[in-house]
């Protein structure tokens, strides 16, 4: 990742030396990328204010091919600053026959207003897509394109049914950004880090390297976000990590959770179904917000739609991930905004499988597969047979003062991805499940399920599952994980009084080899990326009191708890 990080930001300085006026160096960044050859000098036109209906003016840069008088417009919206990286992508688009539109979102660097996460997104996006359609550079064609909370401006600007947008390209992101998860926990470690990246950006008392540190360097981030992660009650962790309150953050902290009416007024879920805006989502197997991407596909494809769907080996801030973004965003908008329908591929859903190296095509997604249990068993095992008569159950302690780590995975920084998990594993409050060696391959590609059987000593408390891949070394190298909080009505109880619960895994494509084994994890936590169970049942941002929890695994004939794979 150290070496990515170079990688991009030589380009980025190649970008800024001239502008990309000179040919030579267009065409190498180009053949660096893997992307067609440039085609137009480009021309800035910087620091346009463009008026919004309640009389606030956000800054924006225009990218022009040099030559066309009117060309199909591309919209970028961000909170990252439109002269940082986001100038690269504006080349890249401009130079290949696009008008690029870059605008900082309201309140943040040389826009006027407050910066409220989600809030004014809707409405600024539709103003600025009709300020575009009026200028006469535009031939009335406009699309949006971007990453991450770039991509969610999109969704809601498509959500306000604007007649001046033709085209989508939300990557990394889903349409309900912000908030607690639907189980009512919080995403702890991507939230914080999030304030800490906003801070960073636009704090002046900060060095230049100092804020490249903050921005790029988890391990110069996690130094500042650790007393955070620590922190109780989570409403004042703010303080914790910048030295001060945020006040949008102190505006989250005082809702009462996902239902809540602040949140329901910036969840864009229920309109997908009704944007009719073609759309190619492109999303990453170690993304923070894979689940959530795939819920937005699930809802146009149900919707009759035909949203396109790339799936790639990345994580949210991978280099290869937002190059290939770049790459697809070219063939989409080339095919929507330019008539061009060859330039698209003519599977809708391309994913890469991991363990094969290989990228596959579908019409839709999931594809078709065989869904398989693999039981859990006595002494560790994890085998496609039933458990044994007698089979005795598997115990442990999870204490939220001593909270089980979280390892690699869907992480806002550079350490996601796969990890060795095996320090992970000698924990106390981790169990492991293992099958033997493979001796042909296993292919696992959809949506992956864990059904437990359990018992706790607590009526509030969580169970994690993790699936890993144990390589001929002993490597356990994690692929895709989910939580399951229990608390009063949750669960499906058991005559005996256990509880059955089923755990979301997310999804995956990953090809298993032969010598290979899988494993499946169970523990109670994943600190910090999600926050901890306190065991009380007071509310996540308030509570402040802890208690441990005394947990059971049943695996035996009554209490079949299985790992269920999609297997092809």
């Amino acid at each position: 990742m150290a070496n990515s990080l170079k990688k991009w930001f030589g380009l980025l300085s190649l970008a800024a030396a001239g502008g990309f006026v000179y040919l030579n160096r267009r065409r190498l960044i180009a053949r660096l990328l893997q992307l067609p050859p440039p085609q137009y000098q480009v021309e800035i036109q910087s620091g346009i204010r463009i008026s919004m209906p309640d009389g606030v003016t956000l800054a924006a840069d225009l990218y022009r091919p040099v030559g066309l008088d009117s060309a199909p417009t591309i919209l970028t919206r961000t909170p990252y600053g439109r002269k940082n990286a986001n100038q690269i992508f504006a080349h890249l688009f401009a130079e290949r026959g696009f008008n690029v539109v870059a605008q900082d979102t309201r309140g943040r660097f040389d826009s006027e207003g407050e910066f409220e996460p989600y809030v004014n997104e809707a409405r600024d996006g539709e103003a600025t897509l009709a300020w575009i359609a009026e200028q006469p550079w535009s031939n009335g064609r406009i699309g949006m394109w971007g990453q991450s909370y770039v991509g969610y401006v999109q969704w809601a600007a498509a959500s306000t049914g604007t007649p001046h947008l033709h085209a989508l390209l939300p990557a990394i992101t889903q349409a309900n950004l912000g908030g607690p998860s639907e189980q009512g926990f919080m995403w702890l470690d991507r939230t914080l880090r999030w304030l800490l990246l906003l801070d960073a950006m636009t704090d002046q008392s900060l060095s230049a390297w100092e804020r490249m540190a903050l921005t790029f360097y988890a391990p110069e981030q996690n130094k500042r976000l650790e007393p955070g992660w620590n922190h109780l009650p989570l409403a004042t962790a703010d303080e914790a990590v910048l030295g001060h309150s945020q006040s949008f953050y102190q505006t989250w902290a005082a809702q009462d959770g996902p239902d809540s009416p602040y949140w329901q007024a910036v969840d864009l879920r229920p309109k997908v179904p009704e944007i009719a805006v073609p759309t190619h989502l492109v999303a990453g197997w170690y993304d923070i917000f894979l689940k959530g991407q795939l819920e937005d596909y699930r809802a146009l494809y149900e919707a009759g739609h035909n949203p396109y769907l790339t799936i790639g080996p990345w994580t949210h801030v991978a280099l290869p991930g937002m190059v290939a973004t770049v790459r697809e965003g070219l063939d989409w908008f080339n095919a929507k905004l330019k008539g061009d329908e060859e330039a698209i591929r003519p599977y809708p859903v391309h994913i890469y499988l991991q363990g094969a190296d290989k990228w596959l095509g579908y019409e839709c997604w999931p594809p078709p597969t065989e869904e398989t249990p693999f039981y859990l068993q006595t002494m560790g095992q994890l085998a496609t047979s039933k458990p044994a008569a007698g089979s005795p159950p598997d115990h442990y302690r999870y204490d939220p003062a001593d909270p089980t780590p979280n390892l690699g995975g869907a992480l806002l920084s550079i350490e996601a991805g796969q990890v060795d998990n095996r320090p992970l594993e000698a924990r106390p409050d981790v169990l492991t499940y293992t099958t033997e060696p493979l001796t042909a391959p296993l292919t696992v590609i959809g949506h992956v399920r864990l059904q437990l059987y359990v018992r706790s000593s607590l009526e509030h408390t969580d169970f994690y599952g993790r699936l890993c891949d144990v390589d001929v070394d002993g490597r356990s190298l994690n692929i895709c994980d989910g939580l399951f909080r229990v608390q009063p009505g949750r669960g499906e109880p058991q005559p005996d009084g256990s509880l059955l619960v089923e755990v979301d895994m997310t999804a995956t494509a990953y090809q298993f080899q032969p010598g290979h084994r899988l494993r499946l994890q169970v523990s109670s936590g994943a600190h910090p990326r999600i926050s901890r169970n306190l065991g009380t049942g007071e509310p996540v941002m308030h509570g402040t009191t802890m208690l441990a929890a005394d947990q059971t695994i049943y695996h035996d004939p009554e209490h079949p708890s299985a790992l269920l794979l999609p297997l092809t």
